[in-house]
This record gives C-alpha cells, sequence and structure tokens, in this order.
C-alpha cells in the first residue's frame, strides 16, 4: 500500500499565476501616464487678462498677423502689407524677421467669424518659425445696456 501511494504521479498545474503580470501592467500604466503628459502637442498660447493695462512699448515693434473670415493670411512686413500671402510665404517671411530681429513680439489678430482651427494653424505655423511667444489681439468689450 505504501508503494502505490509513491507511484501516484502528481498532476501538473494548468492554472497561470498572474500576479507577476498584473505589477509589469501597473508598471506600465504609471510610465504611459506620465509620458502622455510630456506628448501632449499644441500651440503656446499668452492668453490676454482681464481688466489688463497695456504694456510700455518694447524695443521692437510687434509683427502682426491677421486672419480674415475666409481665411486668409495677412502680414505687416513687406512692400504689400493688405496683400494676402499664402501659409509658405507666411512662415518664410516671419522665419526671416525673426532671424533679424529675435525678441520681436508676435501678435496674432482673427476675424470674429473665422474658424478657430484656422487661427490655430496660423499660430503653428508662427512657432515653426520660431516665435517664442504669441500673443492674441482683442478689442475691449464694448458695454451694453441690460435688457
Amino acid at each position: 500500500m505504501y508503494y502505490s501511494q509513491r507511484r501516484k504521479r502528481h498532476r501538473l498545474l494548468s492554472e497561470i499565476n498572474v500576479v507577476p503580470y498584473i505589477g509589469v501592467m501597473l508598471v506600465l500604466l504609471v510610465i504611459f501616464m506620465i509620458t502622455a503628459t510630456m506628448l501632449t502637442q499644441g500651440v503656446k498660447v499668452d492668453l490676454p487678462q482681464v481688466d489688463s493695462k497695456r504694456e510700455p512699448p518694447k524695443n521692437h515693434e510687434p509683427l502682426l498677423i491677421n486672419v480674415d473670415a475666409q481665411g486668409r493670411y495677412y502680414i505687416d512686413v513687406g512692400e504689400a502689407p493688405r496683400q494676402p500671402v499664402t501659409a509658405n510665404e507666411l512662415l518664410n517671411k516671419v522665419a526671416i524677421v525673426l532671424r533679424h530681429q529675435p525678441n520681436t513680439p508676435v501678435l496674432v489678430g482673427g476675424d470674429r467669424d473665422v474658424s478657430y482651427g484656422t487661427v490655430v494653424e496660423v499660430m503653428a505655423l508662427l512657432q515653426q518659425a520660431g516665435a517664442p511667444q504669441i500673443g492674441l489681439i482683442t478689442e475691449a468689450p464694448s458695454h451694453r445696456e441690460s435688457r
């Protein structure tokens, strides 16, 4: 009888131990959470503040970029500032200005009816051209009577 118990083979366990996999998964989750915050793409914008006072003029006149309601770009540099320019022309002209005067402030003005995406495209082009900071041109809100 003793001999028969000894000859009995042990069955192999067919279960997978998932505890090490859970640890690896949590480490990967933390790594992805940290890297996801560093990979966010966007355009850095200096937003205007409410009730802000006008800043004193800097050494350089600001570079003004405007976008009309049809999404055309205008730049106040060159011989024809009232003529629309293409995205490549805008990129090249701004890069040239910033190469010669790196501290030139860049301001973007957009028509009220222009799409948000078009303004973001202009700001992305300006960042590609080397603009360190981009400001937005706004108008003070008119005081309307309460209805």
